[in-house]
């Protein structure tokens, strides 16, 4: 059975890695996607800021300090910095949460679901924005976020100040700086003039090749 890009991922955050995927997994795998299509409620706020690099180790967006060597590669060169919070919204918490009292072989599946349905619509987000960015002139860099590298994760709290993201679309964080609704994000997207290739993210950049989770490259 052939799959789709959403589907692969779903399948990846199941742990298959490499392995073949069996014909009833895929099957509820597709039940979920088309109940979580009906369920959730996708939002995003973002705001565009002006950003200066100190050195090799630091950054300035905003009125941002962020230390992380990471994070000032994944920046340098860039004149601006696109911050943003996205969420599936608390009704995909609520069916996770049903699932996991009733039936947790489909609670399962549902979060892998749900954590590949926010990286497809980040995706298409930021291809958006990378059209209309191109128009002025700007160029986008991987999205980089909190928790990643050295990008501290603490500093989850202030980028929710700065987006105002509890009252635009309900986003906020938890005593223990995990986001809430669950299915959510934070990150940066650097902006540079130049259209230079970029060092790359994720699994093709992790030296981990025996992950469990680890995309095909």
């Amino acid at each position: 059975m052939s799959m789709d890009h959403r589907t692969k991922e779903a399948v990846r955050y199941l742990g298959y890695g490499t392995h073949a995927v069996d014909d009833k997994t895929l099957a509820l795998v597709g039940e979920m996607f088309r109940e979580l299509d009906q369920t959730v409620r996708r939002r995003i706020v973002y705001r565009i800021f002006e950003l200066e690099s100190d050195g090799d180790d630091k950054v300035r967006i905003g009125q941002l300090d962020i230390a992380s060597r990471n994070l000032a590669k994944n920046m340098r060169g860039c004149a601006q910095a696109a911050m943003l919070g996205a969420t599936l919204g608390i009704e995909a918490d609520m069916l996770m949460k049903r699932y996991s009292v009733t039936d947790i072989s489909k609670a399962v599946v549902a979060q892998a679901c749900a954590a590949a349905m926010l990286e497809e619509y980040l995706d298409d987000w930021q291809e958006e924005l990378r059209e209309q960015k191109r128009e002025e002139g700007y160029f986008l860099r991987p999205r980089f976020s909190p928790g990643y590298g050295d990008f501290d994760i603490h500093h989850q709290e202030d980028m929710l100040r700065m987006l105002d993201s509890a009252r635009k679309i309900g986003l906020t964080m938890t005593d223990a700086h995990m986001l809430s609704p669950s299915k959510s994000v934070t990150a940066v997207i650097g902006m540079s003039r130049e259209d230079i290739a970029c060092h790359r993210v994720g699994c093709e950049a992790c030296g981990k090749t025996d992950c469990m989770y680890r995309r095909e490259s």
